[in-house]
């Protein structure tokens, strides 16, 4: 059965992350949703490099998706962070043990919410604005519970890859890596 993730852009979200996480999903056949927390599906990032979201968050059922990601950037993990939808969202999948994740500033997100586990990663001159134990400096990629988190820009394609197994399986990773010559 195909997956659904969806994505949310807001202003100032980092464009590697987001790029890279909707292309390395859909490359695994999963249907990835993006969607702009504003009144514009134009959505600027961090580098000031516009994107089209495919639609607006407020109209998107949780039900109808497996898993959300949270891509980094500021202000734009600031921004999700304060988004109650968004919030609302982290928490409702949380509380049906679906899967959420985010990468560099965006575990903050997940913290407001209340969702963050008992390990994670983030982007490391960021932590210090998560008051919560349980940072891993060392891996690049963290998986806690329904939780998975991970460093920053450079991360973004195992931290995509580590999606896709969750979602697909490791035989799909391998195929990608060899589409992708990581093999």
């Amino acid at each position: 059965m195909r997956k659904n993730v969806l994505i949310p852009l807001a202003e100032g979200f980092e464009e590697i992350e987001a790029v890279t996480l909707v292309d390395i999903l859909r490359r695994a056949d999963v249907n990835v949703v993006t969607v702009s927390l504003h009144t514009s599906l134009h959505v600027k990032g961090a580098h000031a490099i516009s994107v089209v979201a495919d639609a607006f968050l407020s109209e998107q059922n949780p039900e109808y998706f497996d898993m959300i990601v949270l891509p980094g950037g500021l202000p734009g993990a600031t921004n999700l962070a304060a988004d109650a939808t968004v919030q609302h969202w982290l928490q409702t999948f949380d509380a049906q043990g679906k899967e959420i994740a985010a990468i560099c500033a965006a575990p903050y997100a997940l913290y407001t919410a209340g969702v963050l586990k008992e390990r994670f990663t983030c982007y490391p001159d960021f932590h210090s604005r998560i008051p919560q134990k349980g940072y891993d400096a060392t891996e690049k990629v963290v998986q806690s519970m329904n939780v998975t988190t991970s460093q920053g820009p450079s991360t973004a394609m195992a931290f995509a890859l580590t999606l896709v197994e969750k979602l697909c399986s490791k035989r799909v990773v391998d195929e990608l890596r060899e589409a992708l010559l990581l093999a």
